[in-house]
């Protein structure tokens, strides 16, 4: 069965501003983002920001809180993107551990691979990876949604509360572990899944729902494929026609 595919049919862009990160403390690159002014009109885009000499930093970009657009070519290392907000990041490169850590909006697109702890405590934003990532993808995340083209490791969506995991590849053990009012769906298959979860069939609504979301991180794949991991109390309230409840499932 072939991988979720990645769009790669937008042409590079032509940059407003660039910016080397090399050359800069996190606090001047900060001020430098905060000098650049945002789009006039709502029909208008946001300037697009080019950043160069990644050299594989750790904390690169983070506490990005400008409503600009940024392209960038290279590796980063721990905490890339970290409590972003607002931003919108492609990163054509790998990150390491934490990336998107506590992110809380936003859109953060990155074609290669990650780290462990891809997308820990996030509240709110699009994070999407379109390589593999390590363990614990989406532990303690309380809300938006994270999606990986390839492979995730084991613990993933660990103690999660709230929000969307999707996986294009082959999750690790204990898929699930103290998951809440979460939704995973995988498409290909785990080594184990938690105690307490199970999968679940993939209803129309959800089918629907997850064909949006996949076409909002620009990848290509058919929502068909993929199955719902869920508590299994969940799925009894379902059943019992309790519908879209919030309770604590752990």
């Amino acid at each position: 069965m072939p991988p979720t595919e990645l769009d790669v049919t937008k042409e590079p862009q032509q940059p407003d501003h660039s910016i080397d990160i090399s050359q800069l403390t996190d606090a001047e690159l900060h001020t430098a983002l905060q000098s650049i002014p945002c789009q006039s009109g709502e029909d208008e885009p946001a300037p697009l920001v080019e950043l160069t000499g990644l050299k594989s930093q750790h904390s690169a970009m983070m506490r990005c809180e400008t409503p600009l657009r940024f392209q960038a070519t290279g590796n980063l290392g721990d905490y890339a993107f970290a409590f972003c907000r607002d931003a919108d990041i492609r990163l054509d490169g790998n990150v390491g551990h934490g990336a998107g850590d506590g992110m809380s909006g936003g859109v953060v697109l990155i074609t290669g691979n990650a780290g462990c702890g891809l997308g820990s405590a996030m509240t709110g934003g699009t994070l999407a990876v379109y390589g593999s990532a390590g363990d614990r993808v989406g532990a303690a995340m309380r809300g938006g949604s994270i999606f990986v083209r390839g492979n995730v490791g084991d613990d993933t969506g660990a103690g999660a509360l709230g929000g969307t995991i999707v996986v294009g590849g082959d999750a690790g053990k204990r898929l699930g572990d103290g998951l809440n009012n979460v939704t995973v769906f995988l498409r290909g298959k785990a080594k184990s899944l938690a105690p307490g979860v199970i999968e679940a069939p993939l209803r129309k609504r959800e089918e629907v729902r997850l064909g949006l979301l996949l076409m909002g991180a620009s990848i290509r794949g058919s929502a068909s494929e993929f199955r719902r991991i869920i508590p299994k109390a969940r799925l009894d309230a379902e059943e019992a026609g309790a519908g879209e409840i919030r309770p604590n499932w752990r």
